[in-house]
């Protein structure tokens, strides 16, 4: 029975990550058509799912909505329906988590309201803010004309705060005004304005008498729009003529505005605005009031009006008149939008972190009992994980259609995955738990840097124009990244054995020798992807901006992980080092490939800076400073002992 129950464990886990594909209950049903809307957001179709998931990460850290004082919580679409058609409500949750001393007494918050039991002293909704604003504009002025590496931890929680609050009043505005309460009413009002207030505007361009009051009705509603239009969000009008212009999804306001008075032609008449060339102002103005407004409109009211007035039923209907509509001429949008929402809800990546983490203690837990059931269930679980990891990794890329690689964000997944990789090689040589425990933490270590990573923003976000070349993708950088997993392995491997060296008996000569040639063997593995992947990287510097090498920074961080490679290499073939030798090498091997992976996209200088993070920052120097003290502690670890009878 015995032999049986690893399999059954990791099967069991298997069938857990896969529960995660199933609506987890009657709300979510619900609103699985609406999340799985396609709009146009960060350059790319995507759901509203994932337009929800990614910017409550952004806001809260979370992909859901709990506050302290009140029963159960949001889904992340549930409450971007409720910004986007309640408004009022949604200003009153405590979305907005405020840290900093300094910016919390910019806003003239306490620690704790004593008399608002809801007050956990850490969230803070937008109405509670809105007094500050204009403090917090003023800060982040300051703030932004400093140097990103040069700014202090106030101006960052300013520019961070500046920046969620400013996401969520892009995802207010992006159904209907903000001031709206009665969007289907409205609409019918603007429509009714159209004819009379074009016929008004034309006149009175013209130099000829006009009807003031059509002209101010129809004015006072396209203003509004205008507003609306700048907050910049979401796109969720579809093309009109899909088969020549696919990709010219529009604002709400901007669909509004085609059947009056263009945007362009708008900016135009108002003072201090954009000036169109006289011919084109003209040629608007004599088609304004012509277009038809736009089939999806009256939809989209129904919609905000049933979610207003919470009539689930009348919810329902308005979502799937509005999808049917689009079913015809944007199939394949519908499709793809439904497909990442799928993959949104099975969280694949967190169910393989949940699971490395679990095989990492069964790991360890092998080590002090020596069961073989332990040992084995570790492993099948690690399988398990790779698994689902895998299956996340390749439905990413059959998303996006790009290699697995594209940013940080799929770099960390990446890493994660070759590291499970290579903790499954090691441990179907060596049978000692090692490789497992590596596996295991190693990629959950990167998991998590990836969650982190991905409150930042869309992780499928649409690439710079000179990065946009699948081939090189998915050769230089998954090349050059599988480089980086193998050399994190060797220092990983190198840290275990520090911890194991200062286990009393749990060091012995063969594992020691045992964990100097897993090390080795691995560093053999890293020097020649690190390599491959550099050089191919210049081949693509060279076609891209015509300069094999320019000594840009992650160049330079690419060649020190190839050339810290060459040199364990070297110094073990010299008989410099031994074992401890090569360990401690490989543990500063954790350093340099941090820095090349991390530390150089902070500098602010070169191709592949996306800007100083003065959090990443400091996760990076902690990780270099823990690294140093494993040296110094390997520099002084006992000689193993054989052990006695």
């Amino acid at each position: 029975m015995k032999r049986w129950i690893p399999i059954l464990v990791a099967a069991l886990a298997l069938a857990w990550a896969g529960s995660r594909l199933l609506p987890h209950g009657k709300g979510d049903r619900e609103l699985a058509v609406f999340g799985g809307l396609p709009v146009v957001f960060n350059g790319r179709v995507q759901p509203l799912d994932s337009v929800a998931r990614n910017s409550l990460l952004q806001i809260r850290g979370k992909q859901s909505l709990s506050e302290a004082g009140r029963p159960g919580s949001l889904s992340a679409i549930e409450w971007l329906l409720e910004v986007m058609t309640r408004p009022e409500v949604a200003v009153e949750r405590r979305v907005f988590r405020i840290d900093h001393p300094e910016l919390k007494a910019l806003f003239d918050l306490p620690l704790i309201d004593p008399s608002d039991p809801l007050d956990d002293g850490k969230h803070y909704s937008m109405s509670r803010l809105s007094k500050g604003f204009d403090k917090l504009s003023k800060q982040s002025e300051i703030a932004r004309e400093k140097d990103p590496a040069a700014r202090d931890p106030f101006e960052q929680a300013v520019i961070k705060l500046g920046g969620a609050l400013n996401l969520h009043l892009r995802l207010q505005a992006t159904l209907k005004p903000i001031r709206t309460t009665d969007f289907g009413a409205e609409l019918n009002d603007y429509q009714a304005s159209i004819g009379p207030g074009s016929d008004a505007l034309r006149a009175r361009m013209a130099g000829r008498p006009f009807d003031t009051n059509a002209l101010t009705r129809l004015l006072e509603h396209a203003e509004r729009y205008l507003l609306m239009y700048r907050a910049d969000a979401p796109l969720v009008v579809p093309p009109h003529h899909p088969e020549r212009e696919r990709d010219n999804w529009m604002r709400v306001p901007e669909a509004l505005l085609e059947s009056s008075i263009p945007v362009p032609l708008l900016k135009h008449l108002l003072p201090n605005e954009e000036r169109l060339p006289q011919a084109e102002a003209d040629r608007l103005l004599a088609r304004a009031g012509s277009v038809p407004l736009h089939p999806s409109l009256p939809l989209i009211a129904g919609i905000v009006g049933a979610a207003a007035k919470q009539d689930s039923a009348a919810f329902d209907a308005a979502v799937a008149a509005y999808r049917a509509t689009l079913e015809s001429a944007f199939g394949a949008e519908i499709t793809k939008a439904r497909r990442e929402q799928i993959f949104n809800r099975a969280e694949p990546f967190y169910s393989a972190m949940v699971l490395y983490v679990t095989a990492f203690v069964l790991a360890a837990i092998f080590w002090f009992t020596l069961s073989e059931t332990v040992r084995r269930t570790a492993f099948w679980l690690v399988v398990a994980a790779f698994l689902v990891h895998t299956l996340g990794l390749l439905t990413r890329m059959w998303l996006e259609g790009r290699p697995p690689v594209t940013n940080l964000y799929s770099s960390a997944v990446f890493i994660g995955w070759g590291a499970a990789a290579l903790g499954l090689i090691i441990e179907r040589f060596w049978r000692n738990g090692i490789g497992l425990a590596v596996a295991g933490l190693l990629s959950f270590a990167s998991l998590i840097v990836a969650h982190y990573l991905a409150q930042t923003g869309d992780t499928m976000e649409m690439m710079r124009a000179v990065l946009d070349t699948n081939f090189w993708l998915a050769t230089h950088v998954v090349i050059v990244t599988l480089g980086y997993a193998a050399t994190y392995v060797a220092g990983f491997l190198s840290l275990l054995w520090v911890g194991l060296s200062f286990g009393g008996k749990a060091m012995t000569p063969d594992l020691n020798r045992s964990l100097a040639r897993m090390v080795y063997g691995i560093i053999c593995f890293a020097t020649l992807f690190s390599f491959t992947g550099t050089v191919l990287g210049g081949i693509w510097a060279d076609q891209s901006w015509g300069r094999f090498w320019g000594w840009d920074p992650k160049e330079n961080g690419a060649l020190i992980i190839v050339l810290w490679n060459a040199l364990i290499l070297h110094a073990r073939w010299g008989g410099m080092v031994r074992e401890r030798g090569i360990h401690l090498l490989a543990i500063a091997g954790n350093i340099v490939t941090s820095w090349s992976w991390f530390g150089t996209n902070m500098l602010g200088v070169g191709l592949h800076s996306y800007g100083f993070t003065d959090a990443a920052f400091k996760a990076l120097l902690a990780f270099a400073t823990f690294n140093i003290l494993a040296i110094a502690a390997g520099s002084f670890a006992p000689a193993p002992k054989a052990r006695t009878a």
